[in-house]
């Protein structure tokens, strides 16, 4: 399989979960709403219907808010521990030359007696 073709593979399975997350995120909060409304008995079903619209959307708006706030520390997390993994990795590359350079100092020496 091609290169270009398993990239197309891929973002078409990552459409497709955006898709069944966000139906399932609905449903949970229809579902939520549904809840909500029917504990309120003293409403009548034209009434409950209404809360039970409100408090889903209400419930959507939240997620999509907490959804962001994740992805937003997410980006800040990748940026924090690639700066860090770039300064590891430049002190390993200074350390392992230094190293190296001490190593061929003592050969040298030794071998020079």
């Amino acid at each position: 399989m091609s290169e270009q073709h398993s990239s197309e593979v891929e973002a078409g399975l990552a459409r497709l979960e955006g898709y069944l997350m966000s139906q399932a995120a609905l449903h949970e909060a229809d579902e939520a709403g549904e809840s909500f409304a029917q504990a309120l008995s003293w409403l009548g079903p034209d009434e409950q219907h209404v809360i039970a619209e409100r408090f889903a959307q209400h419930h959507l708006r939240l997620k999509r808010q907490i959804l962001t706030a994740v992805v937003t520390r997410a980006e800040e997390l990748k940026a924090e521990y690639s700066l860090r993994y770039a300064v590891l990795r430049r002190r390993l590359v200074g350390l392992t030359i230094a190293a190296f350079a001490f190593l061929a100092t003592v050969v040298a020496l030794l071998t020079a007696a």
